[in-house]
């Protein structure tokens, strides 16, 4: 009797048969897997205990439970192999040969001196998939330099335009570099896909997160060369609208208001109850307003701060005026519509149960995938890998356990 398929079982969607090999690291190179895996494919990330993943203890003591890990990981596949052995980097070349994609977010230049460099593999399979994410990407004079999302930030131009108006810039406090350089890295490695279904060739994609952040600077990049004006931070401001800013209200919440012509001016002024701030002679019109923003923005700041922010922003657009609430990490984890939308998906861990995770950003009918197995263990499909996907028998696989090349 043949024994019962190791396959775990997959979420489904469009796609769905495709194998990715992740060899990643913290954030950016795992959240392109996350997002392949989102679509359907089966993602098998390469880790080991002697050289592990930084997210597997970033918040936690358990390398099984640490948050971050477990935040950015679901639908993935785990299998341990030490890369540092000649036997290991063997059995990643047998991966390989049975993958479609690989990707990588590790230190430039340590897949070539691996043997693991995209003429290497193309020698073991002729139509893979590669797709490298560096700081500078994989060439230049920048191309051996390391990197975390702040330095993509800062390097991009993004960081020096973020920040209020007249202060020091402020940049960001979280992770958008990582999760942009992914995103885009899971768009190209679609395209590759559709470029190997039409000619039958793979490719090779040199991803820069730097280059990714600066197409994310836009108009601002060139603006210089237009305006003769070097742009820097304006908090909210914009040269069409006016007000178009964030207003504090009750507690620490604050509201986001934009008014794009007169009719919402004045409807603006209706709702806050503000006759005399819509007679003013400095608010009269766009023009005026964007002259006196600074005194306009104080105004309006002192007539929503009695204002609870949902409802005032409900009033708003009910009256017309595009306004919302400025969402707190609580407010959107019980955010009635996000539910609703199934923004948030349920997923089951080994030690923690039922949890909520963010899911899919998009709706696919009629096989959407079904998210619901959350972060592996650190070699929870071993067998499935090396036994079925590999075809080594049960005393191999021990051997190499036992010699520690599977860690």
């Amino acid at each position: 009797m043949a024994e019962p398929s190791l396959k775990p079982k997959m979420c489904g969607g469009p796609l769905e048969g495709v194998r990715v090999l992740e060899i990643t690291k913290v954030w950016a190179g795992p959240y392109a897997g996350k997002m392949l895996a989102h679509l359907g494919a089966e993602v098998i990330k390469v880790e080991s205990a002697t050289n592990l993943d930084e997210m597997r203890a970033y918040g936690g003591v358990d390398i099984n439970s640490a948050p971050y890990f477990l935040s950015i990981n679901q639908e993935i596949l785990s299998v341990q192999v030490n890369m540092k052995t000649d036997d290991g980097l063997d059995l990643v070349r047998q991966m390989v040969a049975k993958s479609d994609i690989v990707i990588d977010n590790i230190r430039p230049g340590a897949m070539e001196r691996s043997h693991l460099g995209y003429e290497d593999l193309k020698k073991i399979k002729p139509d893979i998939i590669q797709c490298s994410i560096k700081m500078w990407g994989n060439e230049g004079p920048l191309g051996y330099q390391t990197g975390y999302a702040p330095c993509f930030a800062a390097l991009s131009g993004l960081f020096y335009l973020v920040g209020h108006e007249g202060e020091t810039p402020r940049g960001m406090n979280m992770r958008h570099g990582d999760s942009t350089a992914g995103a885009c890295a899971a768009l190209a490695c679609i395209a590759a896909l559709h470029h190997r279904e039409r000619t039958g060739e793979g490719q090779f994609i040199d991803l820069s997160a730097v280059e990714t952040m600066t197409s994310l600077v836009g108009d601002s990049l060139f603006s210089y060369s237009v305006t003769g004006k070097v742009p820097e931070a304006d908090g909210n401001f914009h040269p069409e609208m006016c007000p178009h800013a964030a207003y504090p209200c009750t507690g620490v919440d604050w509201i986001s208001i934009a008014a794009a012509d007169e009719t919402e001016w004045q409807s603006l002024c209706d709702v806050l109850g503000a006759p005399d701030l819509a007679a003013d002679a400095r608010f009269a019109d766009l023009a005026r307003r964007l002259e006196n923003r600074h005194a306009l923005d104080e105004a309006i700041g002192k007539l929503t701060a009695g204002h609870d922010a949902a409802d005032l922003a409900d009033r708003l657009r009910k009256a017309g005026v595009p306004a919302f609430k400025a969402m707190s990490s609580i407010d959107l984890c019980s955010d009635e519509f996000l539910w609703g939308r199934e923004a948030y998906r349920m997923v089951s861990d080994h030690k923690n149960g039922s949890r909520p995770i963010i899911g899919p950003s998009w709706r696919i009918s009629p096989d959407g995938p079904q998210v619901e197995r959350g972060a592996p263990l650190l070699g929870e499909h071993n067998d499935y890998v090396y036994r079925e996907i590999l075809g080594l028998p049960k005393e191999r696989l021990d051997d190499l356990i036992a010699r520690k090349v599977v860690d």
